[in-house]
C-alpha cells in the first residue's frame, strides 16, 4: 500500500490563496498527527513532505509477492479500551476508521534459554495490572513485596509524566520560570537507571531480568536506560496490547483523509534538503531537486540529529544555540529485522499473537556489551513478532500465507564502513555479513518455532543501513536519541527550537513508540496552533 501523492509523478499541489500555513518534514506518526490537528482545530493548510515512496514512517508496511510486513508497529497499548487518551486520539484523528484487534490475555513473553541443551524459562506478561501482579507473584513468591513496590514505582513515574511533558509545550520564557516546578516530580524517576531502581527493590537477579525484559521497546539495557522511560513503557502495556486491523499501514491510511479535507496534502518521494531561514525566521524548505517551498511555519518530524545536523545551515543552528548532538545523549541503537514468509497460515503453523523476547539469560547489560564487541557472541535478544497471527484481516489479503519478524540489536559501527554505498549494491562482504546475521536470527526463530523448519518461503534482512536509506536517520538509529537519564535532563528536547517559525515534533519531543510519537505531535500542534490539542481530543 503506497500512501500519499508522489512528487515525482504529480509535483506539489497548489495550496490556493495564501499558500501553505505549515510544512511538516517527515510523515511519521508525530508529523501526521501534528498536521491533522492543525488542519482540524486551527484551520491550517499543512503540506507534509516524505522522502520515502510511501507515507507513514515506521508505521508503513512493505510487500513482496504474497506477503506483507510491518516495519515498526508490532503492538500498541492503551488503544483497545475506548476511554483511554490514546484511543480517543486515534479515533479523533482517523474519524473512527482505525480498528484494533486485542492480542488477548498474554501480550509479551520473556524467555530465558537453557543454553545449548534446549528448553527455556517462560514468563508471561498478562493484561491487567492486578492479573499481571498475581502472575508475577506466582513466578516469584518470595518477592511479592518487591513486585508490589515495583508497580508503585511505575505508577508514580507515569503520574509524574503529565506535567513533565506539559512543560515542553510552554513558551521558553514561561518555561524558565515554571518549568522546574513542573518537571520536579518526574526528575527522580528520570535520573535513575532501570538497574538502579530494580537493584534497590530486589536482590533477585532473575526477577530484575524479567522486569527489564521489554527493554528492546526503547532500545537500551538496564544500566543505561532511564527508569522514567521504562515506567512509561510498562504502564503503557499493563492493560494489554492490540494491533491495527488491516496492518500498521492503516494508521496513516486513515489519517491522511483528514489532512486533505482541511486543505493539506501528503507528498512522498519529496526529500527536504534544507530548511530556509531568512532574517532568523524559518520561511520554508528547499527540496533535494532544488524546488523551494514557502510556508509560515516549518515543523520537523525528522528527529533532532537530522534537523540540526543537516537540514538547518550550520550558522543558523549555531545562532539558535542548537547542535545535532546533546552531551551524554548518543543516538539510540540500530536494529536488524528478519522478515520471514511462509506458505501456510498462522493457524496451521500454530503461531500465537504474543510477542516473544528471547534472551540467553537474565543479565541484559552483559549480553549486549559482549555482543557489541563480538558479533559472533550469543544474541543478546531475539524479538519474535507474528503479524499475520495478530491481524484478523491478514488471511483475506494474503490467503494461505503467514509472516514473522525476528528483530535484534545492531550497533552502527558494524556497518559504518558501508555508509554511502547504494542500496542493494553494497558489495559481497556486506552481503556475506548480512547472510551470517540472518542465519543466526533464523536459528533463534527455529529454536522457538521448530514447526517452521523447512517451511520458510521468503526471508530478507534489514540493517541500520536500510534504516538510514529509508528514514534518513544519520546513524541508522531506530528510536532517535537514546532514552538515558541525560536525555530526560535535556531541556532542549521540546517543540520550540530557538529558530523562529521552526519546531520539532514526534519522538524526540516526547519518547519513542507509538504513544510517544503521537503525543509529540499533539504537543507541537498545541504550540503551533495556539490551542490545547489534547483538550480538543478529549472534548471531541
Amino acid at each position: 500500500m503506497r500512501l500519499g501523492r508522489s512528487y515525482k509523478q504529480h509535483g506539489i499541489p497548489d495550496p490556493g490563496p495564501g499558500g501553505w500555513d505549515a510544512i511538516v518534514i517527515g510523515s511519521g506518526l508525530g508529523g501526521l498527527a501534528c498536521a491533522a490537528m492543525l488542519g482540524r482545530h486551527a484551520g491550517q493548510r499543512v503540506l507534509v513532505l516524505e522522502r520515502h515512496y510511501t507515507a507513514g514512517g515506521f508505521t508503513h508496511t512493505f510487500h513482496r509477492p504474497g506477503y506483507e510486513w510491518d516495519v515498526g508497529v508490532h503492538y500498541v497499548g492503551d488503544v483497545h479500551r475506548p476511554g483511554t487518551l490514546l484511543r480517543r486520539a486515534f479515533d479523533h484523528l482517523t474519524d473512527g476508521q482505525l480498528a484494533w484487534e486485542d492480542l488477548g490475555e498474554v501480550y509479551d513473553q520473556i524467555i530465558f534459554r537453557h543454553g545449548d541443551g534446549g528448553g527455556a524459562d517462560v514468563y508471561d506478561f498478562v493484561r491487567g495490572r492486578e492479573a499481571w501482579r498475581a502472575r508475577m507473584h506466582d513466578y516469584f513468591p518470595s518477592q511479592r513485596d518487591a513486585i508490589d513496590r515495583y508497580l508503585d514505582e511505575v505508577r508514580a513515574a507515569v503520574r509524574s509524566s503529565k506535567r513533565f511533558f506539559l512543560e515542553k509545550a510552554l513558551p521558553p520564557t514561561v518555561a524558565r520560570f515554571v518549568g522546574g516546578r513542573l518537571r520536579r516530580p518526574a526528575e527522580p524517576h528520570a535520573r535513575a537507571t532501570v538497574h538502579e531502581v530494580l537493584s534497590r527493590l530486589t536482590p533477585d537477579a532473575r526477577l530484575r531480568g524479567v522486569l527489564a525484559g521489554q527493554y528492546g521497546d526503547y532500545g537500551l539495557p538496564p544500566r543505561q536506560a532511564s527508569f522514567f522511560m521504562h515506567a512509561l513503557l510498562v504502564g503503557h502495556y499493563l492493560g494489554g496490547g492490540a494491533y491495527p486491523v488491516g496492518g500498521s499501514a492503516q494508521i496513516a491510511a486513515t489519517m491522511l483523509p483528514g489532512i486533505e479535507r482541511a486543505g493539506g496534502a501528503v507528498v512522498t518521494s519529496a526529500e527536504v534538503e534544507r530548511v530556509l531561514v531568512e532574517n532568523g525566521r524559518a520561511v520554508g524548505v528547499r527540496l533535494a531537486g532544488g524546488e523551494a517551498l514557502r510556508a509560515r511555519k516549518v515543523i520537523s518530524d525528522a528527529g533532532r540529529a537530522l534537523t540540526f545536523g543537516r537540514l538547518l545551515a550550520p550558522e543558523e543552528a549555531a545562532a539558535a544555540g542548537q547542535a545535532a548532538t546533546l552531551p551524554g545523549v548518543p543516538p539510540s541503537f540500530g536494529h536488524l529485522s528478519l522478515y520471514v514468509g511462509v506458505k501456510r497460515t498462522a493457524a496451521e503453523l500454530g503461531l500465537r499473537r504474543a510477542n516473544q523476547w528471547v534472551y540467553p539469560d537474565h543479565d541484559h547489560d552483559k549480553n549486549v556489551a559482549r555482543y557489541v564487541d563480538d558479533p559472533e557472541a550469543p544474541l543478546p535478544v531475539a524479538y519474535l513478532s507474528f503479524p499475520s497471527a495478530k491481524d484478523p484481516d491478514f488471511e483475506r489479503r494474503h490467503p494461505g500465507r503467514a509472516t514473522i519478524e525476528v528483530i535484534g540489536v545492531a550497533p552502527w559501527q558494524w556497518f559504518a564502513k558501508w555508509d554511502g554505498s547504494p542500496w542493494h549494491k553494497r558489495g559481497q562482504d556486506y552481503e556475506a555479513f548480512k547472510a551470517r546475521l540472518a542465519e543466526r536470527l533464523t536459528a533463534a526463530l527455529l529454536d522457538r518455532c521448530p514447526q517452521l523448519a523447512g517451511q520458510i518461503d521468503h526471508a530478507e534482512l534489514s540493517t541500520p543501513l536500510t534504516t538510514k536509506h529509508f528514514a534518513g536517520h544519520p546513524s541508522g538509529e531506530l528510536y532517535g536519541l537514546s532514552h538515558s537519564p541525560a536525555r530526560f535532563a535535556a531541556r532542549q528536547l521540546r517543540a520550540h527550537t530557538g529558530v523562529k517559525g521552526l519546531y520539532l515534533t514526534g519522538a524526540d519531543v516526547c519518547t519513542a513508540g507509538i504513544g510517544g510519537a503521537l503525543m509529540g505531535g499533539l504537543l507541537t500542534a498545541t504550540v503551533v496552533g495556539k490551542r490545547n490539542m489534547i483538550g480538543a481530543v478529549v472534548k471531541a
